[in-house]
This record gives C-alpha cells, structure tokens and sequence, in this order.
C-alpha cells in the first residue's frame, strides 16, 4: 500500500471530502492529536459514535494498513511538526508592540550569539583569499542561504572582485565544474544539508579551488569544505516570526567583505565613488543615502 506523504494533509482533505464518518474521524484527529495517537480503537470508535471497522476503513482510506500504521504517521508528523499543529493563539493586547520586540530582540540575539562565537581569525583569513582570488563563485540554496548568495555577490563586486552567485542546484554544479585553483567557492547553508551545495564543493575541490563553507559545525557541508566560518542557527520557538538565523548569517557576511574592503585598501575607492555619482544621478543627489541600495 502507498505511503501517506504527509497524513495531515491527507486529514485536513478528509476532513473536508471524506465520507460522514471519515469526516467526523478526522475532525476528532485534528483536534486532539494527543487523544488520536494513543488510544485504543475502542476508544476512538466511542468517541465519534462509529463501529470499530469504520476506524479501520477510514485508516485504510488514508493510506495506511491500519490503526497502528496511521498511529505510526500521526506520532512522526507530531514529532516533526508539532509546535505548527497547534499554535498557541495571539494576544490581541499590545501585539503590535510584541511583535516589533519579537523580532528586533531575536534579531539582536541571533547577531550576538553569531559574533561571540565567531572565529574572526578565520574570518580575516578568508577575507584575505577573497581578496586575492581571481573569481569567487558564491552559493546557497534555500530561503536564507541563498539570499546571502546574492548578497556576498551584491556586495564583493562593489570592491572590484570577479564576482558570480549561483543559486539553482545545476547551475552551482556546472560553474563548479569549470573552477581553477584561483576560484574560491563560498557556500552558504543554515543547516548545512543542501545537497546541491555540498556536491558543488566537492566538485570544484576536484579542480583546484579553494572552499569555504559558512554553516552549522560538524554538518556535512562542514566536513567537506576546507575552510568553515561557523554559525550555530538557534530558534526560540515563535512559529509567526521568520526564523533570526538569517539576520546573524547576514552579519557574518557584513564582516567578511569588510574585511574584503580593508584588505584591498584604497584601490576600491573608484568602485564605490562610480557607482555613487551612477545612481544618484538616477534619483536625488544626497551623500548621505545608502550606496547603490
């Protein structure tokens, strides 16, 4: 029999298309998931008012062999997903308040727990490859990630870098592929899992370049770059708020180019001042703006 892929999904369907009594069966799941992954079927046919074939056929229904194959799925996506089944309702008093403190302390949080645990040693060291490397190929795969990709790439060529980010899993796979030991590849992951990632490492060290991997310590990306600026992604358990990680990522990457900035020196001062009199001629002539943002 087929797998469920995912049984709540698959209730929350049942709930609305099933049958009277897989109707009622699921709307009983759904709203106690605690009660429906621990009782006996007795139980669970006396609560809705079915026989205990019904629960049997409603489990089959699902996808599943039987009571205890649909319990085994309901306790894994309880196990996984637990906090997003049943979140706790928001208080309506002074939340624009909370959610402006939930969001700045997290941030804040996140950047400092990042900076404390920051090996700036090996930061300044792969500021100064940076600095010296021929092209820098920067990827990252995901929400996150990725969007410190473009970031790395966003802010590296304003200091005359040859410069490229790469988010689609192929492509980061084929810019690896033509990499020569003046490349520096610069992958970043939250989890440090994303395949496509850590196969384009493995496939640029094949030609010489150097890798480094901004990523959770001891994660697979981790034990396959040569060189890892570790970050040690932390949620605090508020399910409404993106996560805070990438305000800490996003730190990291801040430090490293500037450190990029000072390694260069004042050659990258005709970069910025072009860019400068480019954009603002584009819009209002004030110094005080941000470059090129």
């Amino acid at each position: 029999m087929k797998t469920p892929a995912d049984i709540i999904t698959r209730l929350q369907l049942m709930s609305q298309d099933g049958t009277k009594s897989d109707r009622r069966l699921a709307n009983l799941v759904l709203s106690d998931l605690d009660f429906a992954s621990k009782a006996a079927i007795s139980d669970i046919a006396a609560r809705v008012s079915v026989s205990e074939p019904t629960v049997t056929r409603f489990c089959r229904n699902l996808g599943c062999e039987g009571l205890r194959d649909f319990k085994f799925y309901l306790a894994q996506a309880i196990a996984i997903g637990g906090q997003d089944l049943s979140p706790e309702p928001l208080s309506r008093d002074a939340r624009e308040q909370r959610i402006a403190s939930a969001i700045t302390e997290a941030a804040v949080s996140a950047i400092q727990r990042a900076s404390e645990n920051l090996d700036m040693t090996t930061l300044v060291d792969v500021a100064a490859r940076l600095a010296a490397s021929g092209n820098v190929l920067c990827i990252g795969s995901g929400g996150i990630s990725s969007m410190m990709a473009t970031e790395m790439q966003n802010r590296l060529f304003r200091l005359g870098l040859s410069v490229l980010a790469q988010i689609d899993g192929q492509l980061q796979r084929m810019y690896a592929a033509v990499a020569t030991p003046d490349t520096t590849v610069v992958a970043f992951s939250v989890s440090g899992y994303a395949r496509s990632v850590i196969e384009a490492v493995q496939v640029a060290q094949q030609y010489g370049a150097a890798t480094v991997a901004v990523t959770a310590p001891d994660s697979a990306l981790a034990k396959v770059a040569d060189t890892v600026i570790q970050l040690q992604p932390f949620e605090d358990g508020n399910i409404y708020k993106p996560t805070s990680s990438r305000y800490a990522l996003l730190a990291i990457v801040d430090m490293i180019v500037t450190s990029v900035a000072e390694t260069r020196g004042p050659k990258v001062l005709e970069n910025l001042r072009r860019i400068k009199q480019s954009v603002n001629t584009l819009k209002v002539d004030d110094p005080r703006l941000p470059l090129g943002d």
